[in-house]
């Protein structure tokens, strides 16, 4: 069922955007933890017969690099799925007017454009129903599509 399909991958493409700004934040705060943080410091012995203590600075330029290179990754990510989610929605909409039903069209947008919970959707809808009456309602209709 391509109509079914549309609005399980318009629901899937909004939870992986979510999950593209968790890991692009959680990347941003480690670049700026790295920056904050600047040098580095060790200490390694050598020398001597490998007694000799050194120490050792410097800015970590590798992970830095690695950590930037992956945000501009991850940003794009999230670019390309912002574009697709867009042309989904498109889609989606273009079903959702197609639908003759008011209350069908009211409870798909409620539930797939709104991302709201079934539960959510009765008390919106109104009119005595509930979780199970709502969902049940939109099984039948796109078993019938």
């Amino acid at each position: 069922m391509v109509s079914k399909e549309i609005l399980i991958q318009y629901s899937d493409l909004q939870e992986e955007i979510k999950e593209v700004r968790q890991r692009i934040e959680k990347t941003e705060q480690q670049i700026e933890r790295i920056e904050k943080e600047g040098a580095v410091c060790d200490k390694v012995m050598g020398g001597d017969g490998g007694l000799q203590p050194f120490k050792i600075e410097g800015f970590p330029y590798p992970e830095y690099s690695r950590k930037k290179t992956l945000l501009y990754s991850r940003k794009a990510t999230l670019t390309n799925l912002e574009m697709e989610l867009l042309e989904t929605l498109n889609k989606v909409e273009e079903f959702i007017a197609g639908i003759s039903d008011s209350r069908m069209r009211r409870i798909i947008n409620l539930r797939f454009i709104e991302n709201l919970s079934w539960n959510k959707v009765a008390d919106r809808i109104g009119g005595g129903n509930t979780e199970d009456s709502v969902r049940k309602a939109f099984d039948r209709f796109i078993e019938k599509e």
